[in-house]
């Protein structure tokens, strides 16, 4: 169950992307489809929600959006590039006109000294625009690290609309 305040900022993301007239998609690992999740629980989405992508394993991210499993490979599915990656992958494969995306350790396992729990790369970007891409280390239990990245995915999605 998301923060009654994620709600809020998919409801405010929603009504920037409709006054705009653009349309988003999701492509999300750790998160599990939370982020599509979020945005659809509002009414009326559908004028803005096109597609989500859960991509939880490595050939999922291959296989629906792209990403180079050789990339995956060499630097592993918790990284900037793959994060940037999975946003191109979904702006190609949906056609929209925003993505955000997130690849990260949400635990309570699977985490490492250089990949630590809670350590989740997101990324945004427009077509035929940059993208940008941040990590965090979020703390708390998973379910406090899941909702951290949705809202944080949402924050970035926003700022491409300034």
């Amino acid at each position: 169950m998301l923060p009654e305040t994620t709600l809020d900022d998919a409801a405010r993301l929603l009504a920037a992307l409709q006054a705009r007239g653009l349309t988003i998609a999701t492509a999300e690992s750790c998160t599990g489809g939370l982020i599509a999740a979020a945005l659809t629980a509002i009414p009326g989405s559908s004028a803005s929600v096109e597609a989500g992508y859960v991509t939880y394993s490595n050939a999922a991210k291959t296989a629906m959006l792209g990403v180079d499993p050789a990339l995956i490979e060499r630097v592993g599915a918790v990284s900037e590039e793959v994060a940037r990656r999975m946003v191109e992958g979904a702006l190609r494969a949906a056609g929209t006109d925003i993505a955000i995306a997130c690849t990260g350790v949400a635990g309570p396992g699977g985490g490492s000294l250089l990949k630590p729990v809670g350590l989740v790369w997101m990324g945004a970007g427009r077509r035929g625009g940059a993208i940008i891409a941040e990590s965090r280390i979020f703390p708390g239990d998973r379910a406090a690290i899941r909702a951290a990245t949705v809202a944080r995915c949402f924050e970035m999605a926003h700022s491409l609309l300034a």
